[in-house]
C-alpha cells in the first residue's frame, strides 16, 4: 500500500509505502515499524520516487550538490535487528515494493544489514551498520560485465580473490565504513553528496570521505524491512525474508534535504 506523505523538506513528492504489516506514522518524528512475523515480506518506507509518472519529469529528483541530515534511533541493537534499514539516496535497482524493475545499483547512504545478509558493498563481514557509496552504472563498472564469468571463476580461490576484489570494488565505486554506535540511542547523521565524492558524519564527527560518488540522478529513501540478500564475490546468491521475533522500529526526526553551497558542490 502506498500513500502520499506529509511534506519532507527538500524531497520531491514524498510517499509512504507500507507492506506486510509495516507502518509509518508520527508527525515531526516519524516511526517506521515492523510487526512480529516473518512468513512474508514486510516494509515500512518513505521515498520520493514512486509517484505517478509525470511527462518530462525525471523519476529521480536528486543529483550531486545536496546534503541529507536527520536524527535517528532504532528499537534494538545491531545484533538484535532483523532485515535491512537505512536512509539516503539510491536508484531503486530492484524496483520499489509497488513497481518492480531491474537496473544496476547506485547509492550514497547510511545502510544497515543484519546477520544473514552478505553484501559486496558492506565492510567485512558483509553486514552491519555503515556509511557507503556504490555506482555500478559508470563506464568503468560496465566494462567489467564481459569479464564477470572469468572473475567469478578466479574468485573461488582465496589468494586470487584477495588480489582481484579490491580493484573491482574501486571500479564499482564501492566505499564503506562501519559505524560503531549504539543504535538504540539518538544520533545525528549527515551526508553530503558532491560531484567529486561524498562525506558522512555521525554526531558531527566525520566517518567516511570518498573521492567518488554516484553521478545520479537518485531518489531519496528511508526504510525498515525484513529482507536479506546474499551476493558474494564468489557468485553465491540468495534472497529472502527473516523472522522478526518482536516489533522493531526506526525513529527519525529533523529530516531535511538541502542544497549544498556552490563552493561545496
Amino acid at each position: 500500500m502506498a500513500q502520499m506523505a506529509q511534506n519532507v523538506p527538500g524531497a520531491a513528492e514524498a510517499r509512504i509505502v507500507a507492506v506486510g504489516g509495516g507502518r509509518v506514522g508520527g508527525g515531526d518524528t516519524l516511526r517506521f515499524t515492523l510487526p512480529p512475523g516473518g512468513a512474508a515480506y514486510a516494509d515500512a518506507q518513505l521515498d520520493d520516487y514512486g509517484g505517478p509518472p509525470v511527462p518530462g519529469a525525471p523519476r529521480f529528483a536528486h543529483r550531486p550538490g545536496v546534503a541529507l541530515s536527520l536524527r535517528a534511533r532504532f528499537s534494538h541493537t545491531a545484533g538484535e535487528l532483523r532485515g535491512t534499514a537505512g536512509f539516503g539516496f539510491w536508484n531503486a535497482p530492484y524496483g520499489d515494493p509497488t513497481q518492480r524493475r531491474a537496473a544496476l545499483p547506485a547509492a550514497i547512504w547510511f545502510f544497515f544489514a543484519s546477520a544473514t545478509n552478505d553484501l559486496p558493498f558492506a565492510p567485512p563481514p558483509g553486514h552491519g551498520w555503515f556509511a557507503a557509496t556504490l555506482d555500478a552504472t559508470t563506464p568503468r563498472a560496465l566494462a567489467l560485465v564481459p569479464l564477470a564469468p572469468a572473475v567469478l571463476a578466479l574468485n573461488q580461490f582465496a589468494p586470487l580473490r584477495r588480489r582481484l576484489w579490491p580493484p573491482i570494488r574501486r571500479r564499482l565505486g564501492i566505499h564503506a565504513a562501519p559505524l560503531a554506535v549504539d543504535l538504540r540511542q539518538w544520533h545525528d547523521y549527515r551526508l553530503a553528496w558532491r560531484r567529486d565524492g561524498g562525506r558522512f558524519w555521525v554526531d558531527g564527527a566525520p566517518v567516511l570521505t570518498t573521492l567518488a560518488a554516484p553521478r545520479g540522478p537518485l531518489g531519496f529513501v528511508c526504510w525498515l524491512d525484513n529482507q536479506y540478500l546474499i551476493l558474494t564475490p564468489r557468485g553465491r546468491f540468495r534472497a529472502g525474508v527473516l523472522p522478526v521475533a518482536q516489533e522493531q522500529w526506526l525513529e527519525v526526526a529533523d529530516l531535511a534535504i538541502e542544497p549544498l553551497p556552490v563552493s561545496q558542490t
